[in-house]
Parts: structure tokens; C-alpha cells; sequence
């Protein structure tokens, strides 16, 4: 578990992953990158309702949460088209780029199944310690949300995936490659 803070008080989070990560409809991407009332690896709990003012205020000033690779800010790799919280927890909707190389990547490790996470990158603007010494989260200004390796909570996927064109490809090969190989092992 690797737990950081930048220099902007922008706190991530990652894990051994468990699950699956996915796309839809091509390059679309959806999932829960959050559930309410789960510790994750770190401790920390994040509470029904912490993101409600942060999205207020960046709908308000017209902006975004960033959808980047690995929470590098120098690599975004797509638009989250919708983001909110619901029963269950922050549920994100977007699409990845494949018009940027780190985008057509990321794009082809979700396909294959290297990358099956989500990540939140954010600023704690209310918390408070539990008598298990777990941190509640009430309040968060969240700034991105990243497709990831290892997130910080496990439960925190994509859930879906569609077919991009180039895993449309493979597949079209990898089914030519298997009736080959049945063929020259006489099946």
C-alpha cells in the first residue's frame, strides 16, 4: 500500500487491486470510483455526502474533475462526463481518448485486463478520527479521478467494458490464431 500527499495537499491512495476494470460502448468508461461507509486500505472511510459541495463548486465555476493515468497529473487520458454521488458512492461516467497515446494504452490494458482500478485524488476538507481510529471523511474536494493499477479501495472498479476498435482486432486475430492452432493440432 503506497499512500501519498503532493506539495498541494492532494492526497491519493493505492492498493492491491480486486476486481475488474472495464469499458463500454467503445472507449466509455463507468464505475464507482468511491463507496460510502467502506474502510479502505489506508484507514479512512469516506462518508455519504463528502463530495456534494466539491462537484457544487466546479459545476458553479464551469470546471471538471481530470480523468488521469496513475494520478500523474501531467497525463490526463480522457473526459468524466458525469460524476456524482448516489446511495452507494461517487459514480463516474466518461470516456477514454484514443486520440492521445497514453489513452490508447490505457485503453488497451483496460481490454486485456492489466489495469482494473479507480482511484480518487483529493483535498480532505472535513475528517474526523472514530474510536477505531479510522478517518471519516465528511467533506473532500475531489480533483481527478484516475484509472489505476492499485487502488486504494478494492471495491473501486469500472464496471463495465465495450470493444475499441483495436480489441475488436485482437480478438478477430486471436480466434484466426486458435482455429489455426486447432487445425495443425488436428482437431
Amino acid at each position: 500500500m503506497r499512500m501519498t500527499t503532493s506539495r498541494y495537499g492532494l492526497e491519493t491512495k493505492f492498493c492491491q487491486p480486486d476486481g475488474a476494470l472495464a469499458l463500454t460502448e467503445g472507449c466509455r468508461i463507468e464505475g464507482y470510483a468511491s463507496l460510502f461507509g467502506m474502510t479502505d486500505q489506508g484507514g479512512d472511510v469516506v462518508m455519504a455526502g463528502a463530495y456534494g459541495r466539491s462537484l457544487a463548486r466546479l459545476k458553479a465555476g464551469g470546471r471538471s474533475v481530470r480523468m488521469l493515468w496513475q494520478h500523474d497529473a501531467t497525463q490526463p487520458i480522457g473526459v468524466w462526463d458525469e460524476i456524482a454521488e448516489d446511495g452507494r458512492g461517487l459514480r463516474v461516467k466518461g470516456r477514454i481518448l484514443t486520440e492521445v497515446a497514453k489513452g490508447r494504452e490505457a485503453a488497451a490494458l483496460v481490454a486485456a485486463g492489466a489495469i482494473d482500478g479507480l482511484s480518487i485524488g483529493y483535498r480532505t476538507v472535513t475528517a474526523e478520527k472514530d474510536a477505531k481510529g479510522q478517518r471519516l471523511l465528511r467533506e473532500v474536494e475531489l480533483w481527478e479521478v484516475s484509472l489505476v493499477t492499485f487502488p486504494m479501495l478494492p471495491e473501486a472498479r469500472v464496471a463495465a467494458k465495450g470493444e475499441t476498435p483495436e480489441s475488436s482486432a485482437l480478438r478477430e486475430m486471436a480466434a484466426l490464431f486458435e482455429a489455426a492452432r486447432r487445425t495443425l493440432a488436428g482437431r
